[in-house]
């Protein structure tokens, strides 16, 4: 998954999910471990990052599917971890959730906190997040884009 705070990648996530795939989510782990604000310090980012790709490893060499449900807003992140899967033979396919800077700052004022898909996010984060989000190109393999990419 790809897109911004507040796109719907987790709405989409959950869905994969009931097809059989299994999600991986930094905002459910960081639920588990009862952090309820965002930014995360960058160490507690570091370390709960470190397990979810031991995790996708783990998985991946059980030959099972995997959706993560990052926001995996720069490139680096997302050549990252095909480099992370280029040894086992996967080739991830990105899903980019296109999704105006409008309906996606709406969505992040309406949030009320009240589970791991449901962070609040300040104002002014949250057009951080947008602004700062590098849009996915083809030339970086596999993608697949839901929404109208006109929006973004």
């Amino acid at each position: 998954m790809c897109g911004p705070a507040g796109s719907g990648k987790s709405t989409y996530a959950r869905g994969l999910e009931a097809q059989g795939l299994t999600r991986l989510s930094f905002d459910v782990e960081m639920w588990r471990r009862g952090i309820t604000d965002v930014p995360l310090p960058l160490a507690l980012r570091d370390e709960i990052e470190a397990g979810l790709r031991a995790r996708l490893l783990e998985l991946v060499a059980q030959r099972r599917d995997v959706v993560l449900d990052f926001s995996f807003w720069s490139r680096q992140m997302r050549d990252d971890y095909r480099q992370l899967l280029k040894p086992t033979g996967v080739i991830p396919e990105t899903i980019y959730l296109a999704t105006g800077r409008a309906e996606v700052l709406s969505r992040l004022r309406n949030r009320k906190g009240q589970h791991s898909d449901d962070y609040v996010v300040p104002d002014d984060l949250a057009a951080q997040y947008y602004d700062g989000f590098q849009i996915p190109t083809a030339e970086e393999g596999p993608l697949t884009v839901i929404g109208d990419a006109d929006q973004t």
